[in-house]
């Protein structure tokens, strides 16, 4: 009876908010209170894996289910065996089913090189290829197509910017082209619209410049910069077609709490509720159900305290031009209302992870926009992008429920 009265009261407190974005506290992290953790996500459960706490380095996992509010234990790194995989200022990733981290910092071992992977249907640990860069700690990392992408970070020979793919098929390494930006470590990174973006960081100065990756390529492409303090050990996550950076410790040594939003289409950002906790670095983040959860992390002391944070839409805000979705939601065929005068020269639609699903989409113009049949979609929330005629954009989203 709890649970459902927390989902209902939860839905309750979405659906109030419709217009603006807002936090909500959740069920604190099991374990003790630390920072410089891991954090990836396997079938709609988030993983925070590893930390520092006041006693020393970790290897223990949790999970936590956002229906239930609540953690679990889960298989500490290594397994049974994994005596001295204990680690901080790790990097961490998911593909498909399967949770990774590398690198980081222990006990003895100043910088790591080793990668391990989590096969969630076993619950078990097993050791991959060790990564072919170098040890390190305080790197970055971000999946496009079941790709993974590292680089950055702090060596034994200093700041890095080198950057490599993992590909989890073959379990090996390619190096790729350098970092465009200055070698630094405690970066944010992720993926978002088929593309990787980095940004802020240390790289004996404080940065808060901001790139996009183009994997087609093997390019890098400088976007706006980052409007909030210069800072280092923040926090990024996407829900596309917007991203956000949060927390971080800047110039002044002051632990941010501020949250700013990057809207995909038009390169620009603005300025959103601020985080409810205390202002902190080294943080995690994940998305689930388009829904971001935060926490963790070191305010002059170590935290373990969690939130959820329910976006909204910015793109009217951005100067983008509106459009109407009906009926919304749907199980089969919809139809997106633009204005005629437009014009529809393109149409692109994406899920919440930023997955371009438009292939497997029916859609032809009509008198009043588009018609779309979605009965190929899996039910979820998608966005869609209208190019008009005139060269201006139309953005939305639209929820298929079967």
């Amino acid at each position: 009876m709890r649970t459902i009265l927390h989902i209902l009261v939860s839905c309750l407190l979405v659906l109030n908010a419709i217009g603006q974005d807002f936090w909500q506290q959740r069920d604190s992290v099991n374990g003790p209170e630390k920072a410089v953790c891991g954090s990836f996500v396997i079938l709609e459960r988030g993983f925070v894996v590893g930390g520092l706490d006041e006693f020393g380095f970790k290897r223990k996992m949790y999970s936590y289910n956002p229906f239930q509010d609540d953690w679990d234990d889960e298989e500490s790194i290594g397994g049974l065996n994994g005596d001295g995989l204990e680690r901080g200022s790790l990097t961490a990733f998911s593909i498909g089913t399967k949770g990774y981290i590398c690198f980081g910092q222990g006990e003895t071992v100043p910088y790591m090189d080793d990668l391990w992977e989590y096969d969630r249907a076993t619950g078990a640990w097993s050791q991959k290829a060790d990564f072919i860069g170098g040890a390190r700690k305080q790197a970055v990392s971000f999946v496009i197509n079941d790709m993974a992408y590292v680089g950055t970070g702090q060596s034994a020979t200093g700041l890095k910017k080198d950057f490599y793919k993992y590909e989890p098929t073959t379990n090996t390494w390619t190096q790729l082209n350098d970092f465009a930006g200055t070698a630094r470590r405690q970066a944010v990174a992720f993926s978002m619209g088929g593309y990787g973006w980095l940004g802020t960081g240390d790289d004996g100065v404080l940065k808060k410049d901001f790139w996009m990756y183009n994997p087609s390529t093997d390019t890098w492409i400088q976007k706006t910069d980052f409007p909030g303090t210069p800072r280092s050990g923040a926090v990024g996550w996407s829900t596309f077609p917007t991203a956000f950076i949060a927390l971080g410790e800047d110039n002044n040594f002051d632990y941010k709490k501020d949250v700013w939003e990057y809207n995909y289409y038009n390169n620009a950002w603005i300025q959103r509720a601020e985080f409810p906790g205390s202002g902190r670095k080294n943080a995690i983040a994940f998305v689930l159900n388009g829904i971001a959860f935060v926490g963790t992390g070191y305010s002059g002391v170590f935290e373990d305290d969690m939130y959820a944070y329910y976006g909204i839409v910015g793109v009217e805000e951005h100067g983008a031009v509106g459009s109407s979705v009906f009926p919304n939601p749907t199980n089969e065929n919809l139809t997106i209302e633009i204005n005629p005068a437009t014009g529809l020269n393109e149409l692109e639609v994406y899920s919440v992870l930023g997955e371009n699903v438009s292939k497997k989409i029916i859609s032809e113009p009509s008198s009043f926009g588009v018609n779309m049949d979605v009965r190929f979609l899996e039910s979820g929330t998608y966005w869609y992008r209208i190019r008009g005629n005139d060269g201006r954009l139309s953005s939305g989203k639209f929820i298929v429920q079967k």
